[in-house]
C-alpha cells in the first residue's frame, strides 16, 4: 500500500476569467468518486491564499492524493509552484493532473518530477481505479487515458471511449455548496444578473490544426439529450436563482436536432444564453431552426472564423466545408434572427517570408472590417496564431521546421512571456516580428474603440461615444500607428473589459 489516505483534495487554480464559472471539470470528476472516496475542494479564486489553505488540509494526514486541473495561460501560475511545494512538503502524497495542458504537454509535466501521473482527456472513467491503483500499489498500465513515468519511459494507456453524457451521474452542486456557496459562481454578465456556466458535450466532430481539443478527442463528440441538460438548467434556476446560461462546450451546436428541442424547451424559462458554435454547421441549420434559437434566448453564439482566406483556412483544416465568402453571408444572416454573432480570428499564421506574412495579416486586417460592414453588431476576438502539438498536422509541421519550440522545462512556463503565449496575445514565434504584433495590437485597440464589446456591463453609453468618436478618423482611414490616446482611454478611465481574456 502506497498512502495511508484515502482522502483526495481537489485543486481548481485561480483563472483569468473564471472566478465566476462553475469548476465543471472538477465537479465532474468528484462525481465519478462520489460515495466511493472522500474528497475536498479548494478553489483558487475564492481563497487569498490557496496554498495555505491547501496546506492546512494536508497537514492533517488525512489525505493521500492531491488533484488539479490545469489549463494553460494564468492556472499554470499556481498549478506548476503549489504543486511543486506539495510534492517538497508531502512526499507522500500522490500528485495527479489532468486538463488541457498536461494533456498536450505530458512530458514536459512529466519531467518535473513532482507531478506523478496524469489524466489526458476524460477522467471520468480512469479516476476511480487510478485512485485505487495508486493506494493499493497496482499496476497502473490497464487503467485507460493516463500518462505516467515507469523505469524512465514516459507510459501512455490506451484512450477509452468518450462516455455518454447523459448517463453519467449528476454534477454534486450539493457538495460544492458545502465548500463554496453556488451563489458564489453566478456572475454579473451581459446575459444576466446570476449567470450560470454549463457544459453539455464533449469533444469537437473537427480537426482544425490550431485547436488543443483535437489531439485529446480526435474529431469526436458526444452530447448529453436536450432533456437532461434542460432538467439541469431548471435545476439551477430553481435551487440557485440563475437567470442566464454560458455554455462551455468546444461545440454546442453539433446537432441541429438537440439544439433546437433544448430551444423548445428553454423557452418559457427565459433565460438568455450564449455557446460555441461552428459557421459551416450553424450555416445549414433552417430559417426555421434559427428563429427558434433565438426566440428560445440565444444573445449570443462564438464562431472560430480565424481569416478570410480560403487558401489559409484549408492549412487550418477549415477549408472545403468553411469559405470567407461562407463567413461574411453568415454574419448578415444572423443579423436577421437577433443573436450576434462572435467572430474569433487568428493572425500571424506562418508562411515561408516576412512579406507574406505581412500580406496575409493586411488581408486579415481587411476582411475583419468587411465582417462589420455587413454586420456592425458582430462582436471580433482576434488572436495571434499559437501553435498547439497536433502531431501530423502540415500546419504544425511547418511551425516546428522554422525553429519554434516549447518550453522544455515546466517553470519555465509561468513566465510573462510564456502566460500571455498561453493567451495568445504574445506568441513567441519565429516568423512574426515585433513590428507585426505592434500592427495587429495597434488595429485591435482600433476596432474595440470603435466597436465595443456588448459583453462589457460596466460601459456607460457616454464613454462608448467617446470612443467612437475619437477612434472614427483612425478607422475609416486604416491609420492604426501609435493608438496611444485610445490605450489610456481604455486603460485608464474605461478599464476596458477584454473578453477573449476576462469572459462575459
Amino acid at each position: 500500500m502506497t498512502t495511508r489516505a484515502k482522502k483526495i483534495l481537489l485543486f481548481n487554480p485561480r483563472s483569468a476569467n473564471s472566478k465566476y464559472r462553475i469548476p465543471n471539470s472538477i465537479l465532474s470528476i468528484a462525481s465519478s468518486i462520489e460515495g466511493q472516496w472522500e474528497w475536498t475542494l479548494v478553489d483558487g479564486n475564492l481563497e487569498s491564499d490557496p496554498l495555505q489553505k491547501l496546506r492546512e488540509f494536508l497537514l492533517t494526514g488525512d489525505y493521500g492524493f492531491f488533484g488539479s486541473t490545469v489549463m494553460p495561460g494564468p492556472q499554470l501560475k499556481q498549478a506548476i509552484p503549489f504543486t511543486k511545494h506539495i510534492k517538497q512538503e508531502f512526499p507522500q502524497v500522490k500528485t495527479i493532473w489532468g486538463g488541457y495542458f498536461p494533456s498536450n504537454h505530458p512530458q514536459v509535466v512529466l519531467e518535473s518530477g513532482f507531478v506523478d501521473v496524469l489524466v489526458y482527456g476524460l477522467g471520468e472513467e480512469s479516476f476511480p481505479p487510478l485512485l485505487e491503483a495508486l493506494h493499493t500499489g497496482a499496476a497502473l498500465n490497464e487503467i485507460p487515458n493516463l500518462i505516467y513515468p515507469e523505469n524512465g519511459e514516459m507510459v501512455k494507456t490506451r484512450k477509452a471511449d468518450i462516455p455518454n453524457p447523459g448517463k453519467l451521474p449528476p454534477l454534486p452542486y450539493d457538495k460544492l455548496d458545502e465548500f463554496y456557496p453556488l451563489e458564489k459562481y453566478l456572475g454579473n454578465t451581459f446575459l444576466g444578473n446570476r449567470t450560470v456556466a454549463y457544459h453539455s458535450s464533449y469533444g469537437c466532430p473537427f480537426t482544425c490544426s490550431f485547436c488543443a481539443v483535437v489531439p485529446i478527442f480526435g474529431a469526436r463528440w458526444k452530447g448529453k439529450p436536450a432533456q437532461k441538460i434542460y432538467e439541469d438548467i431548471c435545476y439551477l434556476k430553481q435551487y440557485y436563482g440563475a437567470d442566464a446560461i454560458e455554455f462551455h462546450d468546444n461545440n454546442f451546436f453539433v446537432s441541429e436536432k438537440r439544439t433546437v428541442e433544448f430551444a423548445h424547451l428553454i423557452e418559457k424559462e427565459q433565460m438568455q444564453w450564449w455557446g460555441e458554435a461552428r459557421i459551416d454547421t450553424m450555416d445549414k441549420y433552417t430559417d426555421e431552426s434559427l428563429q427558434q434559437v433565438s426566440d428560445a434566448g440565444c444573445r449570443m453564439i462564438f464562431f472560430g472564423a480565424e481569416t478570410g482566406d480560403d487558401a489559409v483556412l484549408q492549412k487550418m483544416n477549415k477549408g472545403g466545408t468553411q469559405t470567407g465568402a461562407q463567413i461574411l453571408r453568415f454574419a448578415e444572416r444572423l443579423s436577421h434572427f437577433n443573436i450576434i454573432p462572435e467572430y474569433s480570428f487568428v493572425l500571424g499564421t506562418p508562411f515561408p517570408t516576412e512579406r507574406q506574412v505581412w500580406e496575409q495579416i493586411e488581408k486579415d486586417i481587411a476582411f475583419i472590417k468587411k465582417v462589420k460592414a455587413v454586420n456592425p453588431q458582430t462582436e471580433i476576438i482576434i488572436y495571434i496564431y499559437s501553435p498547439v502539438p497536433t502531431t501530423g498536422s502540415d500546419l504544425f509541421d511547418e511551425v516546428s521546421s522554422s525553429g519554434f519550440l516549447f518550453p522544455q522545462k515546466l517553470e519555465d512556463w509561468i513566465s510573462p512571456a510564456w502566460e500571455n503565449f498561453d493567451l495568445r496575445k504574445n506568441p513567441l514565434t519565429p516568423w512574426l516580428t515585433p513590428a507585426m504584433v505592434n500592427r495587429i495590437r495597434n488595429f485591435e485597440v482600433v476596432l474595440n474603440a470603435q466597436y465595443p464589446t456588448v459583453s462589457d456591463v460596466k460601459l456607460t453609453g457616454l464613454q462608448r461615444k467617446v470612443m467612437q468618436g475619437l477612434s472614427k478618423w483612425r478607422y475609416e482611414n486604416s491609420w492604426y500607428h501609435w493608438p496611444l490616446e485610445l490605450r489610456v482611454l481604455q486603460s485608464k478611465w474605461l478599464r476596458y473589459r477584454q473578453p477573449e481574456i476576462e469572459g462575459m
